[in-house]
């Protein structure tokens, strides 16, 4: 998308949560209420990107902004105080639902209410978080869609010997508030001496810790990097992906748009699916559904995306067959 248009998407982005009612609603109509709650920016391409997807997901559904339907949108920019600021104002708008992007948004929310209907999206452990019961029957007023399931995150240590098989270390950037972290990194871990790797968790809370963790980690050899969404890591992606270009650290991510941003491999879920599909599930509370029954879903498909330029700046020559089973290869 080209700077032009990316700034036209943005404002457009921006006016859905303020559009006049008065002007399109038609008379007798009930306007229905939804809050948004995203993690980072509205200047964020892949933000944007995922945002427009559930926004076209709500028109196809029947759904005109505007007319039947009001979005307010919080944007937080992966500040912990601004999310449960923005999360307690969502919820004294009274909205018929809420979208709440991962467990930094779901969280605060939960806290703030247990009665609006919350559809969360980007969570990799609900159940653990304490967001629903289980899986199937969620049970209180929280569903949605998990990022993905436990076994891929052993998925990505493979990836990383596969695309660079000189590495025998591997740092596992996480956000250690984050409930999932420690299983997250536990089937990691399990997967390293079958792959003659070392593995060790790099905390991170803000620039400053990265900045810091990064550099320290790649003073030894043969080192690369599993990083592991959450909102900060969302947040400061784009200094992740520069400090590893600088560290000449291989590194395999969660989801393509840090392939986007000049990462060299990621394998996880298209988010931008996910939105579309909670759409479908905010439509169907519009329409009077429970949360407590609409089952958590797992993604429905994994993409794996490769950037040859990072490779080559790497030094790395990607395996045949790797290529061969790439969803999308850039260069």
């Amino acid at each position: 998308m080209s700077a032009v248009r990316r700034r036209e998407f943005i404002t457009l982005l921006r006016g859905a949560a303020a559009w006049p009612l008065a002007a399109h609603a038609q008379q007798g109509e009930r306007v229905r209420r939804v809050g948004v709650l995203n993690i980072v920016t509205a200047d964020d391409p892949a933000a944007s990107a995922r945002y427009g997807a559930f926004l076209q997901g709500l028109q196809q559904a029947g759904w005109t902004i505007g007319r039947n339907v009001q979005v307010e949108t919080r944007w937080a920019a992966g500040d912990a105080d601004r999310l449960r600021t923005y999360a307690a104002e969502l919820v004294a708008l009274a909205p018929d639902v809420i979208l709440a992007t991962g467990n930094a948004a779901a969280a605060p929310l939960l806290q703030a209410t247990r009665t609006v209907p919350i559809v969360f999206v980007i969570v990799p452990h609900p159940v653990g978080a304490g967001f629903v019961d289980n899986l199937p029957r969620p049970g209180g007023n929280a569903t949605g869609f998990i990022s993905f399931e436990y076994g891929l995150s052993a998925k990505w240590l493979e990836l990383l010997k596969e695309i660079a098989p000189r590495v025998t270390r591997a740092g596992v950037i996480h956000d250690p508030a984050l409930a999932s972290g420690p299983a997250q990194f536990a089937a990691i871990q399990s997967m390293a001496p079958s792959l003659g790797m070392d593995v060790s968790p790099i905390n991170m809370r803000d620039a400053a810790d990265i900045e810091r963790a990064i550099a320290a980690f790649a003073r030894a050899a043969n080192s690369g990097l599993v990083v592991i969404g959450s909102a900060v890591v969302a947040v400061h992606r784009h200094l992740i992906i520069a400090l590893a270009a600088r560290h000449k650290l291989p590194a395999v991510y969660v989801e393509r748009s840090y392939v986007d941003g000049g990462g060299l491999i990621s394998y996880g879920p298209n988010f931008v699916d996910q939105y579309r599909r909670a759409a479908g599930y905010v439509d169907c509370m519009l329409k009077g559904e429970k949360p407590a029954d609409l089952p958590v879903q797992a993604p429905t498909k994994y993409e794996l995306v490769i950037k040859l330029k990072t490779a080559k700046a790497l030094g790395l020559d990607v395996p045949d067959k790797l290529l061969a089973t790439a969803d999308e290869v850039s260069e």
